[in-house]
């Protein structure tokens, strides 16, 4: 991760103000997330054979995150160099390492582990072709899933009808609608693909959530001092599910998520920035 004072143009070299390794990646940003809200979590996934490997599986056992399904294989894990600027914005880069050796295999292997699930989370750095096997075994056994359209991918129409949640941030709507649409109107568009709930993150706006067949509305942002916004969106992923498993209705989940995640950009780093249960709570106590 490099700090520097404005993310560059292409063909535009800047000078670096600070440089730090630390671990991420949209799955296990989630959770960490999770898992730091107090809720019992298994990670499905792979790490490479590298010095990131270790450190990474490491890291989620620190936050109380079950890796058991978690496999090792030859080659490198995947990273994401990212750029971040004074504001606190971000310009990432996935490669996807040990990630795109998780394929449908390793989904069936772990069957009876999703079968029992909550929830499930899951997003776009892994194969398109993964993503969709685990959505229909979802689908088939009755588990909720969650998906973060990112990075955004094309996708096939089943997923849509597959999918609980979907929650992608504006540049990710306005992809799959092929257009900059405001919320409520791409929030309907996105509906009538056959998903049953739409959360669309708007960053320092707030989020808009919508139900399909119900109720649509804004869920407002708290208003804090951003440092660093990497994870932020992950944070509010895993915030979101453990609060709708805790039997919130989808505008309370969203408010909570939206507390987690405001905690979460006052600090930098992505899973180091992962707030606690008591530290949501008393935020959300401080803020009435």
């Amino acid at each position: 991760m490099a700090h520097t004072r404005q993310i560059p143009v292409p063909g535009q070299t800047v000078i670096g103000t600070a440089f730090d390794t630390t671990p991420g990646g949209k799955g296990a940003n989630q959770a960490v997330a999770a898992a730091r809200l107090g809720y019992s979590v298994h990670m499905v996934g792979a790490v490479g054979e590298d010095v990131f490997g270790q450190a990474l599986l490491d890291n989620l056992a620190k936050a109380g995150v079950d890796t058991t399904a978690v496999a090792r294989v030859a080659g490198p894990s995947g990273v994401a160099p990212i750029l971040i600027d004074e504001k606190g914005q971000n310009s990432i880069v996935v490669v996807p390492g040990a990630n795109a050796k998780v394929d449908a295999a390793a989904v069936d292997r772990q069957s009876a582990l999703i079968r029992s699930a909550g929830m499930v989370l899951c997003q776009l750095e892994l194969p398109i072709a993964t993503v969709s096997h685990l959505l229909a075994l979802c689908a088939e056994a009755g588990v909720p899933a969650v998906l973060d359209p990112a990075p955004a991918a094309l996708l096939p129409d089943a997923v849509f009808r597959q999918v609980s949640w979907f929650t992608p941030n504006e540049t990710e709507a306005a992809f799959y609608l092929a257009a900059n649409l405001a919320p409520e109107e791409a929030a309907k568009h996105l509906l009538e693909k056959g998903l049953k709930g739409v959360v669309l993150k708007r960053g320092g706006d707030g989020a808009f959530v919508a139900v399909a067949g119900g109720r649509a509305d804004w869920v407002k942002p708290f208003r804090v001092q951003a440092v660093d916004t990497v994870g932020a969106g992950d944070c509010f992923n895993g915030a979101f599910a453990v609060a709708l498993l805790e039997g919130n209705d989808p505008f309370a989940a969203a408010r909570f998520a939206a507390a987690a995640a405001a905690i979460s950009v006052t600090r930098a780093g992505a899973q180091a920035s992962m707030p606690t249960r008591a530290e949501v709570d008393a935020f959300l106590a401080a803020h009435k």
